[in-house]
């Protein structure tokens, strides 16, 4: 029996095909993955929008393979405990206006997984992972952020849970609130039923709910989603119609704004193994085009565009480009 989607993919398909892979929305980015020889992944992001405005990521993530070796370098170890299980911190300093940061790993044979980014808006993000490791199929998340310029931090919790027709997720806000918001989603047979609820402790009181169906079979998938509080509705449908070609629409109307219905409809079609294209248009008459090819192993370009189909003679039109380095 396989696993069900989360609450939140239930429509993946469908918004997959509908958002992903349309590079008109930045006027460039550029993404450079690189992986280093003991393990550590780095991963470089960088972005131009229409506006003229800039911004970028720096990547570290490392995971722990459990084999009892240190393959970290550039850290300094010590012993903290002669408990087996907590043999090693992790030490080290990030040169950002004076502030250090410390993180210790305490289960080092357990299969950790770290990851750091540094933003160009001088935001300091940390998560770590442990999967598969209290109970198959359990995943816990610890992300913290910290913005050195107005000494404000965040902290999250995050529990993962998954098995044969259940999926269940538990996010938790440590310092605002505590707010926690839960979902799950029960699956039989290609049918799907998921929920998803907030809760303020602070102020016991449910923040929002949302609920969705659908069923999902290999070659075609629908949904219906009802959010923010079951006051937008949703309707999508995903067909995969040959080894070449994929389509897809959605319907959305908002009980709060009027009877209006929006809609939009996407294709794919993947024109030789190297490359692909896609296209969308929505009921505002808002087109878009992309093209993706693998120019050649670990340099993927793409490329995008979007038009005003009731406005042409006006420079509403935009375009956009994609470079992604991977070695």
């Amino acid at each position: 029996m396989a696993i069900p989607p989360a609450f939140a993919d239930i429509s993946k398909a469908a918004n997959d095909l509908l958002n992903k892979d349309f590079y008109h929305t930045q006027a460039g980015s550029l993404e450079v993955k690189s992986t280093a020889p003991n393990g550590v992944v780095f991963n470089v992001k960088g972005k131009a929008t229409h506006d003229s405005a800039t911004s970028g990521s720096l990547e570290g993530k490392y995971t722990d393979a459990a084999s009892g070796k240190s393959l970290l370098s550039n850290l300094t170890f010590f012993l903290s405990s002669p408990n087996p299980n907590l043999q090693h911190c992790i030490h080290y300093s990030i040169g950002i206006q004076k502030s250090e940061v410390n993180v210790l790993i305490f289960y080092r044979h357990a299969g950790l997984t770290f990851t750091q980014t540094w933003t160009t808006a001088n935001s300091l993000d940390t998560k770590i992972e442990l999967a598969d490791k209290i109970a198959k199929g359990f995943k816990a998340e610890v992300l913290t952020n910290y913005l050195p310029a107005s000494q404000k931090y965040g902290a999250k919790a995050n529990l993962y849970f998954k098995q044969p027709n259940v999926h269940t997720r538990a996010f938790f806000d440590l310092l605002k609130g505590p707010i926690a918001t839960i979902d799950a989603t029960v699956g039989h047979e290609g049918f799907l039923v998921g929920a998803e609820a907030g809760y303020d402790v602070q102020k016991a009181a449910i923040t929002k709910y949302s609920a969705a169906v659908g069923y999902a079979a290999p070659v075609y998938a629908a949904a219906i989603t009802a959010t923010n509080n079951l006051s937008v509705f949703s309707a999508s449908y995903y067909h995969k119609v040959n080894s070449e070609v994929e389509a897809g629409a959605k319907a959305t109307w908002d009980s709060k704004a009027g009877n209006n219905v929006g809609l939009e409809v996407a294709s794919k079609y993947r024109l030789d193994p190297m490359s692909f294209a896609k296209a969308k248009i929505n009921d505002r008459g808002i087109a878009a085009v992309a093209y993706n090819v693998l120019l050649r192993p670990g340099l993927t370009l793409g490329l995008g565009a979007s038009f005003d189909t009731q406005k042409l003679n006006e420079a509403s039109h935009k375009v956009g480009a994609s470079l992604t380095f991977s070695a």
